[in-house]
């Protein structure tokens, strides 16, 4: 029988400059993580040059 899991995406935004900030990046883990979320994926989109937004996919058991 297989696992059934619940999925979340937090998207984390740009600053003024177009950079994401590693801080915000870790705090959003942390929070998810003491949650029970588990990060599987992070990816970075470019929504328009410089500009560039990291998406954090989590997972958890249901």
């Amino acid at each position: 029988m297989s696992k059934r899991c619940n999925y979340l995406t937090i998207e984390v935004k740009p600053n003024l400059m177009g950079i994401v900030n590693a801080e915000q990046i870790q705090q959003e883990l942390t929070k998810q993580g003491q949650l029970g979320w588990e990060l599987v994926n992070a990816i970075s989109l470019v929504s328009a040059p410089p500009f560039t937004t990291s998406v954090l996919i989590f997972k958890k058991e249901a």
